[in-house]
């Protein structure tokens, strides 16, 4: 399966977050069946909010294709991603993102993307759970040894 193939590519971002103990979180931009970019999260070590792994997955895309549309590419990424993050997806015309573990405590994409859809001309499409229980262990892991 495809999905999987660049879902554990974003999975070994995530590890990258993990041994910078950042929160776990991968992601790689595919365009034409290739990565394009790929990134993890560093918000805690840039002391930057927005340095989250898809922001900086889709910057670096936008630099190597050279323009900030990014039609025909797919995001792979192992959470859910927040608000800001689907924004930049719809904004980047991503055609379609597969995202690993659900955001159980934090409002993701997936109830907003019909609502935020609405107010721009470009489609996106979500499908979530891929390689799901690999993504959420890696995140519960991690979140359980902060609070050891």
């Amino acid at each position: 399966m495809t999905e999987n193939k660049f879902m554990q590519k974003a999975l070994m971002q995530a590890q990258v977050s993990l041994r910078q103990d950042e929160v776990p979180i991968g992601a790689v931009v595919v365009k034409n069946g290739k990565v394009i970019a790929r990134a993890h999260n560093t918000r805690n070590k840039s002391k930057n909010a927005v340095e989250h792994a898809e922001l900086v997955a889709i910057q670096r895309a936008c630099k190597k294709l050279g323009d900030w549309r990014l039609v025909g590419c797919d995001l792979y990424v192992t959470l859910e991603p927040c608000v800001m993050c689907l924004g930049a997806c719809y904004n980047a015309r991503i055609s379609n993102v597969y995202f690993g573990a659900y955001d159980l405590s934090g409002a993701g994409c997936v109830a907003l993307s019909e609502m935020i859809g609405r107010t721009l001309n470009h489609e996106l499409q979500l499908c979530g759970g891929v390689m799901e229980k690999q993504c959420s262990e890696l995140l519960t892991n991690y979140f359980k040894s902060k609070r050891n």
